[in-house]
This record gives C-alpha cells, sequence and structure tokens, in this order.
C-alpha cells in the first residue's frame, strides 16, 4: 500500500504540470506557439496569453464558464509605409505584479525586425528590409482587479526613428474565432451601427453605398466610445479614452484613438468579428474606412503612440455591454445651460409672446408656403403665466391665450364617443397576434416614392417593427382608461405582449428612414409604453421591459463631446439614412426626438429613477435639455444656421422670427446647425419637469 502511495503521489507531481499545461492550451490555431502561457484570472473573466517563436505577443479571452470570446491577435502591430509586410510587437519576457487591487501584467515589446526573421533562411540572398531595428517599443499592460470585470489595457509605446506609418494598431479583438464565430445576438457601435442576427454592420440594409461603410467612422461620430458584440446571453466590450492624445509630434495635429469595427470581419475576411483601435484616425469625412492610411502618419524619434482602453465581458446582449460601461463610467455631468432655466424659461415665454405669435391666428412660425398658424395654447405657458402674473409679459400673453381659448372653443371638442370610434378603428386594424402593420400608402410624405423609385422600398407593406405596433397600443390604453371600456385595455395589453421578444427599437421615423433601422424615438415610446403598462396590470414583465428600452436610448446618445464641438447629450434619432441616400443619420443629430420622449415622461409623471435605479435619468434628462438650450436660435448672438431646400428661410432667420426656436439637425463634424426650427415648448415642459422633481426630493 506504501509502495502505491508513493506511486500515486508522484503520479500526481507528474501530472499537475501536464493538467496546468492541458488548461492553458491555445484554442487559436493560426498561429505559432512556444508552449509558454500566463493567465490573468477573477470571477468575471479570464485572460490567457502565449507565446510565439518570437515572443510573448498575443491572447484569449474566457468566460469563467470557459466560453471563448475574443482572440487579442497581437500586442500591436505596424505597417511602414516603405516596408510591404506589416509587423507586430512581441516581448521576450513579462512580468506579472500582484497589488492589494488585483494584478498587473507587463509585457515589454518591440515590433519585429523583418531582416532578423528573414536572416539565416533563403529569402536572406534576394530580399533586403532597410531597416535594422525595432520601430516601436514600449510596454503593454493588463491590469485587472479582483472584484471588477473591466480589465485595463495601457499601450505607452515609443517610435525609434523617423518612419510613415499608414497604420499602428492597438487592442485589436477576433471575436468568436475559434468558437461562434460569424454568429451573434447583436453587435452595436453606438451611434453608428446597430446589427442583429446575421445583419452585417456596415452594410445596405440601411444605407447604400457609398454612405453603407461605417467600418472606422470619424470619431465624432461615435456617441459612446465602445464597441460591443453578444453571442448567446453573453456580451463582450472594448472602450476607450476618446479624447486621448493617442499621437501627437511638436505642433502637428492630434490623432485621437480610431475605432474598427466590422461584424462579419470583412477587414480580414475571416469568419469571426473584428474589434479594433488604431492610429492614424479619420481627421475628416474623406478620410474615414481607411484601415490602411492614404496619408501615412509621420512618426518622429521617441514620438509616443499611446492607447487606453478597457475589456469586459457582460451578461446579456449588446445593450447590457453598452449599460454597464455607463454604470462603471457613470453618466457625465452635464453641460451648465447657455442660460439659467428662469432666464431660458423667460427668453421663451417672450418668444411666443413676440415673434411666435401671429395677431388674429395664434402661435406658432412659417416656414413652408403650406404652413398654416391655427389658434393653440402651449399647456407651458398657462404655468408661465401663473407663476409669473405681475409681470408685464405675463398679462399680455394672458390676453393671447384668453384669445387663442375663446376661437378653440368654437370648434367642436372630442368627445367620448369620438375616442371609442377611434379605438374601434385600431381594433378593426390590429391582428390576430396584437401586431399592427406597416401601410407605407398611408404615409403623406412621399420619401417612400422616392426611395422605391431610386432604388427599393424602405420597409414593405404588411410588415411590423417595434414602434408600429407600441404607438397603437399606447393610444388604446389611454382611450381604454378614458372611456373605461376594456376591449380597449385588453387589446392594448396583447399589443404591448407581441412586442415583448423584439431587442431593437425600430420603426420611431418610419415617415422617411428604412423600417427597421434601430430607432431613438421608437425607444422612447416602447419605455414609455411598458410603464404605463406596468402601472396599469402591475406585471413585472413590463417593468423589466420598460427599463431595458429606456436603456437603449443610451446608444442613441452623445455622452462625450471633442474639444471646440459641443455635443454633449446630443442625441442620434436613427442609425440609418433617409430615402436611402438624402440624410445622414449616422452623422446628425436631432434633438426633438429625445425631448418629445421625456415631454411624455412628463406628461404622465413617470419616475425613472423608482423602477431603474442603476442610471440617473433625472441627470440625462438634464442634459438632453440643457442640450436643447445650447440649440436654440439667437442670431442676435451667433449666427451657426443654415436652411436646407427653403434658402429664404434665411432672411426671416436673420430677422429674428426663428430666435429661441432650435433647428432640426447638428453636424457631428462640422458643429453646425441646419434644417427646419422646431419651436420650443418641449424644452420647457422638460425644464419644469426637472425643477419639480429636484424641488420634490429637497
Amino acid at each position: 500500500m506504501k509502495t502505491i502511495g508513493k506511486h500515486f503521489i508522484l503520479f500526481i507531481i507528474i501530472l499537475l504540470p501536464l493538467l496546468h499545461y492541458a488548461q492553458n492550451t491555445p484554442n487559436f490555431k493560426r498561429t505559432s506557439y512556444s508552449k509558454e502561457s500566463v493567465s490573468l484570472e477573477n470571477e468575471y473573466i479570464k485572460l490567457n496569453f502565449y507565446k510565439r517563436i518570437k515572443g510573448w505577443g498575443w491572447g484569449e479571452v474566457v468566460t469563467p464558464a470557459g466560453k471563448m470570446m475574443a482572440v487579442l491577435e497581437h500586442l500591436g502591430e505596424i505597417k511602414l509605409q516603405d516596408q510591404d509586410i506589416p509587423v507586430r510587437f512581441v516581448a521576450e519576457s513579462y512580468t506579472k505584479e500582484k497589488t492589494d487591487k488585483g494584478e498587473i501584467l507587463i509585457f515589454k515589446v518591440a515590433s519585429v525586425v523583418v531582416r532578423e526573421v528573414l536572416k539565416g533562411t533563403s529569402f536572406e540572398n534576394w530580399m533586403a528590409y532597410p531597416f535594422p531595428e525595432p520601430a516601436i517599443k514600449g510596454t503593454v499592460s493588463f491590469i485587472m482587479e479582483k472584484d471588477s470585470p473591466f480589465i485595463k489595457l495601457n499601450y505607452r509605446l515609443k517610435a525609434t526613428g523617423n518612419y510613415n506609418a499608414e497604420y499602428i494598431r492597438g487592442p485589436w479583438l477576433k471575436v468568436g474565432e475559434d468558437s461562434f464565430k460569424i454568429e451573434k445576438t447583436d453587435a452595436i457601435l453606438p451611434g453608428v451601427d446597430w446589427a442583429i442576427d446575421d445583419e452585417w454592420t456596415s452594410g445596405t440594409d440601411f444605407f447604400k453605398d457609398p454612405w453603407a461603410l461605417r467600418v472606422a467612422p470619424h470619431p465624432n461620430k461615435v456617441s459612446i466610445p465602445v464597441m460591443a458584440l453578444s453571442h448567446e446571453g453573453v456580451g463582450i466590450g472594448l472602450s476607450w479614452n476618446s479624447k486621448q492624445t493617442a499621437s501627437r509630434w511638436f505642433n502637428y495635429r492630434d490623432h485621437k484613438p480610431q475605432p474598427v469595427f466590422a461584424s462579419p470581419n470583412f477587414v480580414d475576411r475571416k469568419n469571426n468579428h473584428l474589434m479594433g483601435l488604431m492610429v492614424p484616425d479619420a481627421s475628416i469625412e474623406g478620410h474615414e474606412n481607411e484601415v490602411v492610411a492614404k496619408i501615412p502618419l509621420e512618426l518622429k524619434i521617441d514620438q509616443i503612440v499611446n492607447f487606453d482602453a478597457e475589456l469586459w465581458l457582460s451578461k446579456g446582449n449588446s445593450t447590457n455591454v453598452v449599460t454597464d460601461y455607463v454604470m462603471h463610467k457613470g453618466l457625465p455631468v452635464p453641460s451648465t445651460p447657455r442660460w439659467s432655466y428662469k432666464e431660458t424659461l423667460d427668453r421663451i415665454a417672450n418668444a411666443y409672446n413676440t415673434n411666435f405669435w401671429h395677431e388674429g391666428k395664434g402661435f406658432g412660425i412659417v416656414q413652408r408656403p403650406e404652413h398654416v398658424i391655427r389658434p393653440n395654447v402651449p399647456i407651458f405657458l398657462r404655468r408661465y403665466v401663473l407663476e409669473n402674473k405681475r409681470s408685464t409679459l405675463s398679462k399680455e400673453l394672458q390676453k393671447k391665450i384668453e384669445w387663442s381659448e375663446n376661437e378653440i372653443n368654437k370648434r367642436a371638442s372630442k368627445s367620448k364617443e369620438a375616442a371609442i370610434q377611434e379605438g374601434e378603428q385600431w381594433l378593426k386594424e390590429q391582428k390576430a397576434d396584437g401586431s399592427f402593420v406597416f401601410n407605407p400608402d398611408a404615409i403623406e410624405k412621399d420619401d417612400f416614392k422616392v426611395a422605391t423609385s431610386f432604388i427599393e422600398p424602405m420597409g414593405l407593406q404588411g410588415e411590423t417593427a417595434l414602434d408600429i405596433t407600441i404607438r397603437p397600443a399606447i393610444r388604446l390604453l389611454n382611450i381604454g382608461k378614458e372611456t373605461n371600456d376594456q376591449r380597449f385595455i385588453e387589446a392594448a395589453k396583447k399589443a404591448f405582449d407581441f412586442c415583448m421578444d423584439m431587442q431593437r427599437p425600430e420603426a420611431g421615423d418610419f415617415w422617411e428612414t428604412p423600417l427597421h433601422a434601430a430607432n431613438l424615438l421608437a425607444a422612447g415610446h416602447a419605455a414609455v409604453g411598458n410603464y404605463l403598462a406596468y402601472q396599469e396590470f402591475k406585471e413585472e414583465k413590463y417593468r423589466t421591459k420598460a427599463v431595458y428600452w429606456m436603456r437603449t436610448l443610451l446608444t442613441f446618445t452623445h455622452l462625450w463631446e471633442p474639444d471646440g464641438t459641443p455635443m454633449l447629450y446630443d442625441t442620434k434619432p436613427v442609425l440609418s439614412s433617409s430615402d436611402w441616400y438624402f440624410a445622414n443619420w449616422v452623422r446628425d443629430h436631432v434633438q426633438w426626438e429625445v425631448l418629445s420622449v421625456f415631454s411624455d415622461v412628463a406628461h404622465y409623471n413617470l419616475n425613472w429613477d423608482e423602477i431603474d435605479p442603476e442610471i440617473d435619468w433625472l441627470r440625462y434628462q438634464e442634459g438632453i435639455t440643457n442640450a436643447a438650450i445650447r440649440w436654440m436660435a439667437a442670431q442676435t448672438i451667433d449666427r451657426n444656421w443654415l436652411p436646407h431646400n427653403l434658402p429664404e428661410q434665411y432672411e426671416r432667420y436673420l430677422r429674428g422670427e426663428y430666435d429661441y426656436a432650435f433647428p432640426d439637425t447638428h453636424n457631428s463634424v462640422t458643429g453646425n446647425y441646419g434644417g427646419m426650427m422646431i419651436m420650443p415648448a418641449p424644452i420647457v415642459e422638460n425644464i419644469y419637469y426637472i425643477l419639480d422633481r429636484k424641488a420634490s426630493k429637497k
């Protein structure tokens, strides 16, 4: 027995290293491997690093359960203009440091010297490469904290001489490599792309060429510096410091980290998905999508090249990945409003008393020849007058309100019977499964005719999507509560339930954009609708879905801004084009849609912090409102707006007719505003809601 015991112990001693080796055998086979590995691991994520023939140089990202999520293909790579072979960065050794918070793995890297690789081979006699030393040297560090899923990646590199680099790559992830390959649940580059199932990023589902290609967009277009992809309940994220100077020499221009995102990986034409960072960046739209730069980065001796990034895994889909990042960083503090809320209210109220008032007609602005001003009373004006009743402005506004109300009362009011008739019409249109369907023939705008004439319809008759069913659901619920008719409430519930499995918000701008494109307005309607359903039916599934849809708004929201171009909390309306060609909503912001969503929040007196306390939604609302105040036209102060197809509007703008309205669009690259002018009532509605909520918390 003693002999058996000794043999067993000896067997274990021999087996343990073999077991360790087996556990760290790489999944990735398309590389050299010299039988050495090192790992970082906590309860959230595991990183295995491996040594190539020339040195330490690649790794794998694995879930705690062992699911292979991605390959970190290298520790950096450079392509020199005068050298046809791109070379990777490798390290002869590593250091692993333990701290109170976790562990740090540091690789001292250098780019491979081609002539050294060819030395002693048959190539040496007929190929001569000019560079005798590495073009880049430095360190690549991975910092893992014990209690955090976020791994910090720090690249600290320097050029050894003067070179022209067509690219320098930092973090370069092949997601799905040697595991789920090109399959995915969804993929998101916030503000730019949102693909589901087998859709391609940069695909032509929602753009047509040449706008379709968005693999390396102008950095200003990315609303949150995150790339996200998920597969069957696990998501992976890569973020970066969007304001970081990745490289600059002397008084030359800054180069920011350039995101590269492709699902599937059509850049390398491989069966995986690509998330990467590189320099140079796309300084203008004309240099977008250059994964090999036409104008190289001019490196000087000792010029730095730095990348600060984070890598993590999330439970759920890509929306969960983005949300985890936002909760990790926190929502940014909103910009100080252009004017205080009180001064903004006074300025807007005065505009309604002057340039927005048309004697004998009502409140409004005239832009198109067909525009007609009709009697109307913005709800906020009554409150403003009541709270400032002693002022001359309020007294003048009160007279205008009274005139408008008298004119409105002359028209027949909408009765309970009319509401029932509307509800019954909705019931006729509702399908047996609870859905409603798309009918482009009912749209008054001619966008669909133009799109169909040029290339193809933007949506097919009889299709459905989130907003096509959510809007009738909300209306049916309201009619049911107004009339106390249970038929409409039950129909609304059926419509909400039909949308329960949907994951991407679609169809909010159905009048001019591809039906299934990712859409902010649809997200907001679905969030508000499911909150109302939760209040009505008291079922947890509606609360959960309301929170989910509200969080999808983050993908459309600029949570950073470049120096010199204010755009914090500006929002994208939809990640697509209009009419396939005529407006690029990846480039342009629109603020009225997000304001209207939160105007609905104010109208229904919904408190998002009660059902989703992990996100500071009041701060978010303050952010989008302060952004809208920044947008407001004041031609006496600045002249940064131009109309598009109605140039005669500009003379009205210069005369002050549009002062304190706000424009339709903002260009994220140029920083200029344009389009139609929009009345500022939603800004006031949001200001009042914010003031009331803050007062209630005191």
